[in-house]
């Protein structure tokens, strides 16, 4: 019952055009039938004026009200009247008629002929017929809000089939939107809903094929960079101590890190992905985890909070959280863990407006200010959070910071 439904509009725009048709086949007619009763009343009139024309030459009299002088006439038939003449009777075909409402709903047709100083008239009164017009105005009236009644159900429910396909293609939109390319609309027809059905699948399916290539090519080169990277690897434990040796591995560490991420994202990014769900004790997990990371948070828990999901993915999820509050924000780094939510949140400049419009993409780490990076911590998160069917929300405090909620499924 949306009011700026298309469905709507276009009930609204046939009252509209039914109307204005009725309104001028109404005009018409009205003007119409008020010309034709307008014909006949002075039809009416001239022949009783004949009539009374006839009985006054042959008799030199005429009734007592057909007789009148100039100055008793409506002032439009006086105009009318032709000079005045001596001798005989003006012909009829100079008679002159007029139309004079003499009362509200009491109208005449008045015809009249000079007879030397005098003037014949008659009139015929016009009440009736303006009582059927007005009578056959109304029958209009309500014969078009009878066709309206009929009409406007029809409308409504003749544009709810392509309302409803309308919908259709915006739900499969907003299916791709959300990542479910394989979403078509499947529309027929040759109409232009179809084309905008057409258009849409062909963008799903052009999306479809990049992201594929896109996933296949991340995959293909991380998978060909891993071995190389750990002969890399192993060739570095045999140089000799010394301080370039160092900076060397650390590289190569940082390097196989970015190289087992992008395999991970590869994974999550074609759905191979399964969670195996446990019982697991939510504070243990945050402890052990900031534990094997070496980093430090304040750890608030309530209560004792258990959730069935992947440990493995959750200890995952927490550690990029952590990792990233560290590298990008500023200390201290807080941990919240209250039934099935884990909030993590730093005291730095926040995430940037296009994270938390748009989420969490790779190779884009927002603001300057927030540190270099990859990108790749939270883009994992998001998908490893999706594998156990977890929700991840981004936000900033309001006296600074970033926060990240973390919802596991009940």
């Amino acid at each position: 019952m949306n009011p700026t439904s298309l469905r709507w509009k276009i009930a609204a725009l046939v009252a509209v055009g039914c109307c204005a048709v009725t309104a001028v086949v109404g005009v018409l007619v009205h003007r119409a039938t008020f010309d034709r009763s307008m014909r006949l009343g002075e039809d009416d009139a001239l022949q009783a004026l004949t009539q009374i024309e006839q009985e006054y030459a042959r008799t030199g009299t005429a009734p007592a009200d057909a007789m009148k002088e100039p100055g008793e006439l409506p002032a439009e038939l006086r105009q009318r009247l032709a000079p005045p003449e001596t001798g005989a009777l003006s012909p009829v075909l100079a008679g002159s008629t007029c139309y004079v409402e003499e009362r509200p709903g009491q109208p005449w047709m008045w015809a009249a002929a000079r007879v030397g100083g005098q003037v014949l008239v008659a009139r015929i009164e016009m009440g009736p017929e303006l009582r059927s017009l007005q009578a056959l105005d109304r029958h209009m009236v309500l014969a078009a809000l009878a066709a309206l009644g009929v009409i406007l159900p029809v409308t409504v429910l003749a544009a709810e089939l392509p309302n409803r396909r309308l919908r259709r293609v915006a739900a499969t939109a907003r299916r791709i939107a959300d990542g479910d390319l394989d979403a078509r609309t499947e529309a027929r027809g040759r109409d232009e809903i179809a084309d905008i059905s057409a258009a849409v699948d062909s963008m799903a399916a052009n999306l479809q094929r990049r992201l594929l290539a896109e996933q296949r090519f991340t995959a293909d080169i991380a998978h060909d960079l891993r071995t190389p990277l750990m002969g890399l690897l192993t060739a570095t434990e045999l140089l000799p101590e010394s301080e370039a040796t160092d900076l060397v591995r650390d590289r190569v560490r940082v390097l196989r890190s970015l190289v087992e991420d992008l395999l991970e994202v590869s994974r999550l990014d074609a759905g191979a992905e399964e969670a195996e769900r446990l019982p697991v004790p939510l504070d243990r997990l945050t402890a052990e985890s900031l534990s094997r990371l070496g980093l430090t948070a304040e750890v608030t828990v309530v209560g004792d909070p258990v959730a069935e999901t992947d440990p493995r993915r959750l200890d995952r999820i927490v550690a990029n959280l952590v990792v990233n509050a560290h590298r990008h924000g500023r200390p201290p780094v807080e941990i919240g863990v209250s039934g099935r939510t884990i909030v993590v949140r730093d005291h730095g400049p926040g995430f940037p407006g296009d994270l938390l419009a748009d989420g969490p993409r790779r190779f884009r780490t927002g603001r300057a200010e927030r540190g270099g990076g990859h990108g790749l911590g939270l883009t994992i998160a998001v998908g490893q959070a999706r594998v156990i069917g977890a929700r991840l929300r981004f936000g900033n405090a309001p006296d600074g910071g970033a926060i990240v909620t973390l919802e596991l499924p009940a």
